[in-house]
């Protein structure tokens, strides 16, 4: 199942700086795995903004739900989940 998922990430002004600096370094560590893994597609940055918009390929929302709750940076998020379908007007469709 595919989701596109966008995160915007607000922390706090007054987080300590060696929590702050362990908290991203686990964030990259963890999203990287799952880009290698194949579930986290697509990482996009949105500029200007501490946000993200991101596609999983997950099997189920149940996944989708344990990967985004056991993001590092989850309790500082706000998300957005929309799920997607294919479009029949996609040239990549006929391939399938």
């Amino acid at each position: 199942m595919l989701f596109a998922v966008r995160m915007t990430v607000h922390l706090p002004p007054d987080m300590d700086t060696d929590v702050r600096t362990a908290t991203l370094a686990a964030e990259k560590e963890y999203a990287q795995k799952l880009q290698r893994s194949g579930e986290w597609l697509h990482l996009w940055r949105c500029a200007g903004r501490y946000a993200n918009l991101s596609i999983f390929d997950v099997t189920d929302n149940d996944r989708l739900n344990d990967i985004l709750w056991g993001l590092p940076l989850f309790p500082y998020m706000d998300v957005t989940v929309t799920p997607l379908a294919r479009h029949p007007s996609d040239i990549r469709q006929q391939r399938v």
